[in-house]
């Protein structure tokens, strides 16, 4: 089912975590056998229906493009995931020994998703662009094999400890800018079974979808222990699911239990990526 073992995760990792600072983000080919996200894919999917049928199941990030979190126990490879050792080591490395699992989630695009205008995720905190520090990280893990028709995801390299506080928001460059972005612009294709890091503080956005494919990208939200705040994140759990949980896998999740899960209630849409990049 996975297909990178712990020698191999620490055999790379410190290069990992130069790249990723470096870069802003960093990847890992073929972490997970194919079969392991085949079920996750049809988990995404499966969520996707159910979640854009609801009031506020799911969140616009632009033209038939959406993001749905979801609770742990939607997908079937939660385990595997926040156990996998290469996710386990570069968060540590990364974050530090008190890092903290705090949000599962994916993104979806569909054939007609325009370009997203060049963002951030949220506004870069003084300890990252004056200290030069990254207090979270979101890990991602493709649902599809990529191809350049759908809608590669296009990241900025080294962005990511640029201020912005002049931004709108903090996170949408002015277009003056984007000539810039565009410039610096590398589009990725993973295929299935890849896993990639980022800070998502890189600039990045998502491109031109013209296949009728959906490229569904599951994303694992990663924060630094003395920054985890479950006001604005936590993951929500059964008891039996949490019981059912190893405790040195469970204290790495910041989580409440509920005896019922309910459909989660998404946040409010991001404007800038609502009115797309035109």
């Amino acid at each position: 089912m996975i297909t990178i073992d712990d020698q191999a995760a620490l055999s790379g990792v410190d290069e990992d975590f130069t790249t990723l600072y470096r870069d802003g983000t960093v990847g890992r080919k073929g972490v997970f056998a194919r079969d392991w996200v085949e079920r996750l894919h049809d988990d995404m999917l499966t969520a996707f229906w159910a979640a854009i049928q609801r009031p506020r199941g799911t969140v616009a990030r632009g033209r038939r493009r959406w993001y749905v979190e979801v609770h742990p126990e939607q997908i079937s490879g939660f385990v595997d995931l926040i156990s996998q050792p290469w996710i386990g080591t570069l968060s540590e490395q990364v974050l530090g020994p008190e890092y903290r699992f705090v949000e599962i989630g994916f993104d979806v695009p569909f054939q007609g998703a325009t370009d997203q205008p060049w963002h951030r995720d949220f506004a870069s905190p003084p300890e990252t662009y004056r200290d030069h520090r990254l207090t979270s990280l979101a890990f991602n893990v493709t649902g599809v094999d990529v191809a350049p028709d759908m809608g590669p995801f296009e990241i900025a390299p080294g962005t990511q400890w640029e201020e912005g506080r002049d931004w709108d928001h903090g996170m949408f460059p002015p277009k003056a800018e984007w000539p810039r972005f565009a410039e610096l612009g590398v589009r990725k294709y993973p295929q299935m079974g890849d896993v990639s890091a980022r800070t998502a503080l890189t600039v990045h956005r998502g491109t031109l979808h013209a296949s009728p494919i959906a490229r569904p990208v599951l994303i694992l939200g990663v924060v630094a222990g003395a920054y985890v705040n479950p006001d604005e994140h936590d993951l929500r759990l059964t008891p039996a699911f949490a019981d059912s949980l190893r405790p040195e896998i469970r204290d790495r999740l910041l989580y409440r239990t509920e005896d019922e899960l309910v459909p989660i209630v998404q946040r409010h849409d991001i404007e800038g990526l609502v009115m797309g990049a035109d």
